[in-house]
């Protein structure tokens, strides 16, 4: 017993609300497939030294609450952790939204003596393909835990047996929840605060997740650059070129329907055979527009057209996380007039490139990178005229050579790695 953990308990809530004991060692599956949501409730582990270890999934109530906050305590002593607003996690992971259409989603909280000590979800996406070979990929995500090795094995058990339940053949993650939101752990760079929409991790999760029989699969970098940085010239004169049958344009504040839209159709079909890829739905896509519409100005989404056609596009963030790091997460009382006011008046002084594209039928052509840099040109004038000092490009995958060649040839350095790792079920 080399971490404590013996046997999985599974407290079900079975007829009539009474619950059931069932013991099974922890690599055993439920018999009869997975369990019904009412059958879920409760899934525990038994620690031999440290106290039993219980899960419950979290679907109202305090669980939910349990859920949201246990961040508060994993990172409590951590100075580069920013706690997101409560509000939009709830809403990201326990509201109705246009994601749950094709993607299913579990949660859980473990116990130890009554107190959290961990949270997972576990996500079957039916949009995703298969596995090369056969056999859909489940996922898993939202992971916090105490260091313990016994609340991570729980954790990953339960989540991988309503997984095999699903008939999913691999687990991959995290992903939290999609692969179109943040995901990837972090690796490398702990001292430093996120940018927005990205994650944070303590640095003994790399180990405990390796543990569970996790393989890395892929690394994913985000970048940093001054935007005041000089282009190099190669590019300066290929832009200067291009610009007589290549238009740049901001966000049209007038047809923003039609911009979303194209933003999405551009996205859709420029990362098509990009590595996990699963298309925004029009109505998933639509939920993003609403965001980008309270947050951005119009000149932090740029498009290039040919002829009229928009074919590629970017947009820039501000990065929210420097704005709230003192609210702890929460709007209530007060918290919200502080953010309006910082958002309005004050801005932050860094960004986040979270999303660009460029038509599939450009990216082999030489018209392609000279799309992207006037792109990332268009939208670094923007951010200069709010003052903006430092920005985030990311993610990138590893092995995405070509857009890695772009971003570092105007002088960008890698600041942040994020992995994501898989196991066969």
């Amino acid at each position: 017993m080399d971490d404590g953990t013996t046997q999985v308990l599974v407290v079900s809530l079975v007829m009539r609300g009474q619950p059931h004991d069932i013991w099974y060692q922890p690599s055993a599956r439920l018999s009869g497939g997975a369990p019904s949501r009412r059958e879920r409730h409760f899934m525990s582990v038994a620690s031999s030294d440290r106290g039993q270890i219980r899960l419950v999934e979290a679907k109202n109530g305090q669980t939910i609450r349990d859920f949201l906050h246990l961040p508060e305590r994993i990172y409590a002593d951590d100075p580069a952790w920013i706690a997101p607003l409560i509000f939009e996690q709830k809403q990201r992971v326990f509201e109705n939204k246009p994601l749950f259409a094709h993607c299913e989603v579990a949660c859980w909280v473990a116990y130890r003596d009554g107190a959290p000590v961990g949270r997972i979800t576990a996500q079957l996406d039916h949009l995703q393909p298969e596995e090369i070979g056969g056999g859909k990929i489940g996922y898993f995500g939202m992971l916090e835990a105490i260091d313990d090795a016994a609340v991570f094995a729980a954790l990953f058990e339960t989540a991988q047996t309503w997984l095999r339940g699903q008939g999913a053949s691999f687990l991959r993650g995290p992903y939290n929840l999609s692969i179109n939101e943040d995901l990837g752990l972090l690796v490398e760079n702990f001292d430093d605060p996120p940018f927005v929409m990205m994650g944070h991790a303590r640095p003994y999760y790399k180990a405990r997740i390796e543990e569970q029989g996790f393989n890395a699969i892929k690394d994913l970098l985000t970048y940093k650059v001054r935007p005041d940085f000089v282009a190099p010239e190669v590019m300066t004169k290929l832009a200067t070129r291009a610009s007589r049958t290549v238009t740049i344009r901001p966000l049209n504040s007038k047809a923003k329907a039609a911009d979303y839209e194209a933003m999405r159709d551009i996205f859709n079909d420029a990362w098509s055979d990009n590595w996990g890829f699963v298309p925004f739905t029009k109505e998933e896509f639509a939920e993003t527009a609403k965001v980008l519409s309270f947050l951005l100005s119009d000149d932090y989404i740029q498009f290039a057209e040919i002829d009229g056609r928009p074919v590629a596009f970017i947009t820039a963030f501000p990065n929210l996380n420097e704005l709230i790091g003192d609210l702890r997460g929460r709007l209530l009382p007060f918290g919200w007039a502080k953010l309006l006011w910082r958002l309005k008046v004050r801005g932050p002084k860094s960004a986040r490139v979270a999303l660009m594209g460029v038509r599939k039928e450009y990216q082999n052509a030489r018209l392609g990178p000279t799309l992207a840099f006037l792109v990332i040109e268009a939208v670094r004038k923007a951010m200069q005229q709010r003052n903006v000092t430092s920005v985030e490009m990311g993610w990138i995958l590893e092995d995405n050579h070509g857009m890695r060649h772009i971003i570092e040839a105007i002088g960008s350095t890698i600041y942040k790695r994020y992995r994501v790792y898989q196991k066969p079920l």
